[in-house]
C-alpha cells in the first residue's frame, strides 16, 4: 500500500475526454489510467493556439467541444481525499475545436508558426532595420531584448541562419532568405580558418568583440570541452551552411562544407574501427594527446549520429552526391552495431576508441538523454527510406516502442530530460522538459507514422505535439521557451528564461516547424507543399540541378507536380527525381516547387 499524501498541491493531467457530464470530466491518460476531474464555478477553458493568435475562449462551448476522444490539458488543485486523490479542473485546455480534432495539423499551422519564429529572431537580433551581424548577440533575453555580453559563438550564428533559410524555404518572405544569406557570410568572414596547405576548413568557437577588435576564441569555451576542438562545435558550424546552400547554391559556402567535412575525414575520423573522435587537441590535432585529459580517445552520440541530422541529410539532399549517402550509411552502421543496450531501454551514448561504453564520463555517467534516444529512432527511419537495412529499421522500432514508458509523462503529457539508464529509471537533476527533446518525440513519432502509415506511432505523435503546442509557445513575448516544469508551467529561472543562449538559437523549433510540415502534411495527410529556392546564377549544384526533396522520404510517395520560376510555369523538371534543371540566368531565380503525394502509393 503506498504512502498517504496528507496535503493538496497543483498538477495537470492530460488525457482523453471519456466523458463529459455537469462538472464531471472523465480522462484517460496518456498511460491508460481513469482520471475523474470536477469542474468549478471558476473553470477557464481555452483552445490551443499558434503563435500569433488570439486567445481563444471555450468557457462556454465546453458542453460541445469535450466530446469523448478529444485531447485535453487540465490543471489545478489536487486534494487528499478518503477514497483517494480528488482532482478539481481550473484550467482546461483543448487541443482541438468543432472542425478539427488536432488544431496543429490544420494546414499552415507549422508554416505559420515558424514565420512567427523567423520574425521574432529577426527583430530580437536586428530590430526593423538593416541586418548587420555585428550587433549579433549569442543571448537573448525572454522579451527578446540583449544583455550586454558580446560573445558571438558560431554555432548559435549557424543554428539562427538554419532557420531563417528553413523559414525562407516555407514561406518564400525575402527578408528571411537576406538574414540567412548575411549570416553565412558572416561566418565566413568572422569565424572560419582555412588551411590552405591540407585543405580543410576550421570553425573557431566564436569570437568577443570588445568596440571594433575581435578577439578569437580557438578553441571551446565550455567546461565539458575546454581548451579541445570539439566534433559537435564543427558539425554544428554547418548546421546553417548547408541549409542556405539548399536554397542558393552559393559555392562559396560549399567550399567551406566540403573543407570541413575534410576537416572530419582528416582529424576526427576513426579509419580503424570506425566512427569519430569526440575532440582533438588544438596543438597536435590528435584524439589521443594527454592534454585532453577526460575526452582522450572517446567518442559519443553527437561526434558520430550528429553529423546526420546537423549537415549531412541536408548535403545529400543538395547534392545527390553518393559520398554522402556513404557517409550517412556509415554514421548508421556504426549507430546499430555499438549504441543498443540489451540490458536497459536506452542506447549507450559514450564510448571509450574501441567502443566499450564509458559509464563514468563526467556528468553523464550511467544516465540517458531521452531526446537522444528518441533522434536516433528519428533519424534511423530516414536512413531506411534511402538505404532500407533490417537493424535500421528494427532499432528505430525497439526504441519508439520502449521510450514512452521511461521517458514520457504518462500523467501530463511531455518528454523527460535525464534519466538513470538503470531501473527504475529515476530523474537525475530535475523532472523538467526541455523544447528539443520535445521536437526529437514529435519528429520521431511523425516520422513513423508517416513512412509506415502507423496509427500507434501517430497517437504519439500527437500527443507529443498537443504538450508543446499547448505549453512551449510564448504568446506574451514571441518565440518558445526553453523549459517547462513538468506541469507545462514554463521554467524561467537562470540561462533557462532566455530566448538565446549556448543551447538556444532557432535551430530545434524551426526544424520542428520544417519537417511537421512535411511529415503531417505530405505524408499523414496527403496535402501537397510548396517550398521556396533562389539559386544563384553561379549556383554549384551537380549538373546544375536543383534537387528540392524535403527530406529523405519513402520511395514512391511523393512527386514534384510544378515549378515556377520568377513566377512562371517551368516545365524542364523530373517530378519523379524532384529535381528542377536550373535555366540560364544572370541574376538569381526565385524558385517555387510544389509537391504532392502520390495516389495510390
Amino acid at each position: 500500500m503506498g504512502a498517504e499524501i496528507a496535503y493538496s498541491f497543483s498538477d495537470t493531467t492530460a488525457g482523453r475526454v471519456e466523458s463529459f457530464a455537469g462538472r464531471a470530466l472523465r480522462l484517460r491518460t496518456f498511460d491508460g489510467r481513469a482520471v475523474a476531474l470536477e469542474l468549478t464555478d471558476t473553470t477557464s477553458a481555452q483552445v490551443v493556439r499558434n503563435l500569433g493568435e488570439p486567445y481563444r475562449d471555450a468557457g462556454g462551448r465546453l458542453a460541445e467541444l469535450l466530446r469523448p476522444g478529444r485531447l485535453v490539458f487540465a490543471h489545478g488543485p489536487v486534494y487528499p481525499d478518503p477514497g483517494g486523490l480528488r482532482y478539481q479542473a481550473t484550467q482546461l485546455v483543448l487541443v482541438g475545436d468543432e472542425a478539427e480534432d488536432h488544431v496543429f495539423e490544420r494546414p499552415g499551422w507549422w508554416v505559420e508558426q515558424l514565420r512567427e519564429l523567423a520574425r521574432f529572431y529577426r527583430r530580437a537580433q536586428f530590430g526593423a532595420g538593416e541586418v548587420d551581424y555585428a550587433d549579433y548577440r549569442t543571448e537573448i533575453r525572454l522579451g527578446g531584448d540583449k544583455n550586454g555580453r558580446h560573445v558571438q559563438e558560431t554555432d548559435t550564428i549557424s543554428r539562427l541562419v538554419y532557420g531563417m533559410a528553413s523559414a525562407y524555404m516555407l514561406t518564400g518572405d525575402e527578408d528571411f532568405l537576406t538574414v540567412a544569406d548575411r549570416g553565412s557570410a558572416y561566418l565566413r568572414e568572422h569565424m572560419r580558418f582555412v588551411d590552405t596547405d591540407l585543405g580543410v576548413t576550421y570553425w573557431y568557437h566564436g569570437v568577443d568583440v570588445d568596440g571594433g577588435r575581435e578577439r578569437k576564441l580557438f578553441t571551446s569555451e565550455f567546461d565539458d570541452d575546454y581548451r579541445a576542438i570539439p566534433a559537435y562545435e564543427q558539425i554544428y558550424a554547418l548546421v546553417g551552411l548547408v541549409q542556405n546552400y539548399r536554397v542558393t547554391g552559393d559555392p562559396a559556402t560549399k567550399a567551406d562544407i566540403d573543407g570541413t567535412v575534410r576537416l572530419f575525414e582528416r582529424f576526427f575520423a576513426d579509419p580503424a574501427r570506425g566512427g569519430y573522435w569526440s575532440h582533438i587537441d588544438p596543438v597536435d590535432l590528435s584524439p589521443h594527446s594527454p592534454a585532453l585529459g577526460r575526452n582522450r580517445a572517446r567518442k559519443n552520440w553527437n561526434s558520430v549520429g550528429d553529423h546526420a541530422p546537423a549537415y549531412l541529410f541536408n548535403l545529400y539532399l543538395a547534392t545527390g552526391d553518393p559520398r554522402h549517402l556513404d557517409a550517412l550509411e556509415h554514421t548508421f552502421d556504426m549507430v546499430v552495431a555499438h549504441f543498443p543496450d540489451r540490458g536497459t531501454p536506452f542506447v549507450q551514448e559514450r564510448f571509450h576508441g574501441d567502443w566499450t561504453p564509458d559509464r563514468e564520463w563526467g556528468w553523464q555517467q550511467d544516465r540517458a538523454v531521452v531526446g537522444h534516444n528518441l533522434k536516433i529512432a528519428w533519424n534511423l527511419t530516414r536512413m531506411n527510406a534511402a538505404r532500407a537495412k533490417y537493424d535500421y529499421a528494427r532499432v528505430a522500432e525497439q526504441l519508439a516502442r520502449s521510450m514512452p514508458d521511461v521517458g514520457r509523462d504518462g500523467q501530463r503529457g511531455g518528454w523527460y530530460d535525464l534519466v538513470q539508464r538503470q531501473p527504475p529509471h529515476d530523474f537525475v537533476w530535475h523532472d523538467r522538459k526541455a523544447w528539443w527533446q520535445q521536437e526529437q518525440a514529435i519528429l520521431a513519432y511523425l516520422v513513423l507514422a508517416g513512412h509506415r502509415r502507423s496509427d500507434e506511432f501517430l497517437a504519439h505523435g500527437r500527443e507529443a505535439a498537443a504538450f508543446y503546442n499547448a505549453f512551449f509557445l510564448d504568446h506574451d513575448e514571441g518565440g518558445v521557451y526553453f523549459n517547462v516544469l513538468n506541469n507545462g508551467i514554463p521554467y524561467l529561472v537562470g540561462t533557462e528564461r532566455l530566448k538565446g543562449s549556448h543551447s538556444m538559437s532557432m535551430y530545434h523549433a524551426a526544424e520542428l516547424c520544417y519537417l511537421a510540415t512535411v511529415y503531417t502534411g505530405l505524408l499523414v495527410r496527403g496535402e501537397p507543399l510548396d517550398l521556396w529556392f533562389k539559386p544563384r546564377p553561379d549556383a554549384d549544384f551537380p549538373d546544375r540541378l536543383l534537387r528540392v526533396a524535403p527530406d529523405l522520404l519513402p520511395a514512391g510517395r511523393v512527386r514534384l507536380d510544378g515549378v515556377l520560376v520568377d513566377g512562371e510555369p517551368y516545365r524542364d523538371f523530373d517530378p519523379d527525381a524532384m529535381a528542377v534543371r536550373l535555366p540560364d540566368s544572370a541574376s538569381a531565380v526565385t524558385v517555387q516547387a510544389r509537391l504532392v503525394p502520390v495516389e495510390g502509393a
